[in-house]
């Protein structure tokens, strides 16, 4: 009967169905327009990638040097005026409800000549996907009614909703308000749920905004990120090719003699230092302070846990107050805190040669070793073993 459609299938089938669809969509975003077009980390067969053009036109209407223009200056320009998208900005509810809209406003023509460069401008493209960009979303809606009746309706419904609630919404606004941070990184960035099913990956918000050009979101052991999953199953097929997707420094057993390549491998490997940093020294010396702080000051322990590695631009006023009158009554948490920032400094530097840098670690791990403060100087000699990992 043309009621059901062609296919006639019962609900538990119909709903299966959209999930399907929709997860298509999902990977195609995360896959083709976040790591390839966007970041560049992963390479793509053409045959692939026009795959995911085309099922994003069909699903979304996404005009691919549009979406990826405006990621880029989301990227360039975070929790700024400027960002396209940032709820530290405009506000949450106005990113999670109109995520959508705060797209298409993005879409300037300044924006799109800035940021959208290497992006697709075939044929296809200009006369179809980007000329007719509503006339895919048309021809999925015939299909989802040709195919499952009435109940295409609210399948195609979904299939519209999808990018606008999960992307535009969930992942730009709650992925930079709440969530755990495994890396302070200049911005708030937040990885929402440590299983990254739902949107490909793309929960893992702290982890990619940490390391954008990686191909792999997950970091913990206990992360899941199933983007990963399908570029790892593409690539036994040829069909991608990961690149930068872990670090190149590694630390070496027994290596306790610091050289331009230690330099490099931790400021390349920078936001892990610091948040081993925070594990290794900040929190255990916290603890065995503890006992030590005021009483007024107890209630707030968690809190200034935090806020002792937190990325100092991220801190308020009033936060900021808090944490300088602990520090002040407290040489040792004083001490770590100030070395964490030296630290910090070494690769922010710009314009400074390896050799100085080298020399200036060399200090940085002579006072550290020479402060009495045991897990700094048992940190000091953990710096020393890193080098860049063997091509």
């Amino acid at each position: 009967m043309w009621y059901y459609g062609l296919l006639d299938l019962s609900v538990l089938q119909l709903v299966l169905v959209a999930l399907g669809l929709t997860h298509v969509t999902i990977v195609s975003v995360t896959l083709y327009l976040h790591r390839h077009s966007a970041h560049n980390s992963l390479d793509l067969n053409p045959v692939l990638a026009h795959f995911f053009r085309f099922w994003l036109w069909l699903t979304t209407s996404i005009v691919t040097k549009e979406w990826t223009a405006i990621h880029r200056k989301h990227h360039a320009t975070c929790e700024t005026e400027n960002d396209p998208h940032s709820p530290v900005v405009k506000g949450l509810r106005k990113v999670v409800f109109e995520g959508a809209e705060l797209y298409a406003d993005a879409a300037t023509p300044e924006t799109l000549e800035r940021f959208g460069q290497r992006t697709p401008e075939d044929w296809v493209e200009r006369k179809i996907y980007t000329r007719h960009r509503s006339l895919g979303i048309t021809l999925m809606a015939l299909v989802d009614v040709m195919l499952f009746g009435v109940n295409g309706i609210w399948i195609w419904a979904v299939q519209m909703m999808w990018i606008p609630v999960w992307a535009a919404g969930v992942i730009n606004g709650v992925g930079h308000f709440f969530g755990y941070r495994n890396y302070e990184c200049a911005d708030n960035a937040r990885n929402i749920f440590p299983l990254a099913l739902l949107v490909g990956g793309e929960e893992l918000h702290n982890n990619h905004h940490t390391y954008p050009n990686s191909s792999k979101l997950s970091r913990r052991w206990f992360e899941v990120d199933i983007g990963w999953g399908y570029i790892r199953l593409f690539q036994l097929f040829g069909l991608a090719r990961p690149k930068g997707y872990r670090p190149i420094a590694h630390s070496v057993p027994g290596k306790q003699v610091m050289d331009v390549e230690t330099v490099q491998a931790i400021a390349n490997n920078r936001f892990d230092i610091m948040r081993q940093y925070r594990k290794r020294v900040m929190e255990p010396v916290l603890r065995q302070q503890k006992t030590l702080l005021e009483e007024a000051i107890k209630p707030r322990y968690r809190k200034l846990k935090t806020l002792l590695s937190r990325e100092i631009t991220l801190i308020h006023a009033a936060e900021k107050e808090q944490l300088d009158s602990l520090l002040d009554e407290n040489a040792v948490l004083r001490q770590i805190y100030d070395k964490s920032h030296e630290l910090q400094a070494l690769w922010r530097q710009r314009g400074v040669r390896s050799h100085e840098k080298l020399q200036a670690l060399t200090e940085w791990c002579r006072e550290a070793e020479a402060s009495g403060i045991r897990y700094l100087e048992e940190f000091a000699a953990h710096l020393k073993s890193y080098s860049l990992r063997p091509v």
